[in-house]
């Protein structure tokens, strides 16, 4: 049976999405982080306020159990750490220590840089038809 446009498509964009983070992975694998921790801090810098462990786990898409063990880890590097919310005792703040802001700089100054070399070329009509697609795309995902 040959492949559909829609198919093809489907085909392109996992490969790009997997194919940018590995690339990204490779240019920050000198920071000492992996790919999943490196995502950890990036989501919990885009916080305005520090979110709660359940918060910053749907941020990253990830389960409460595997955010747990990355932040063990990231909390023992002392990038991290965990405060009480006098509210809800079993809940969590999740809060930057001092030595993430410059690693976090160096990772947005990496992301930047590949982000900038893969839209070389890449005419800003184009961007905004496929951001357009993307997001009907998204859309009728969360219609499912």
């Amino acid at each position: 049976m040959p492949l559909t446009d829609q198919h093809r498509f489907g085909m392109q964009l996992a490969q790009m999405s997997r194919g940018w983070r590995a690339e990204l992975d490779r240019r920050l694998a000198g920071l000492g982080l992996s790919q999943a921790r490196w995502l950890v801090l990036l989501h919990l810098a885009r916080f305005d306020e520090a979110p709660t462990q359940r918060e910053l786990a749907q941020s990253v898409g990830v389960e409460g159990p595997t955010l747990a063990r990355l932040l063990d880890s990231l909390e023992s590097q002392g990038l991290v750490q965990r405060q009480a919310v006098l509210e809800d005792r079993r809940a969590k703040k999740i809060v930057l220590c001092t030595p993430a802001r410059p690693l976090i700089d160096q990772i947005e100054t990496i992301a930047n840089q590949l982000r900038h070399e893969l839209f070389e070329g890449v005419d800003e009509a184009d961007l905004k038809t496929c951001m357009r697609v993307h997001a009907h795309i998204l859309a009728n995902l969360e219609k499912s």
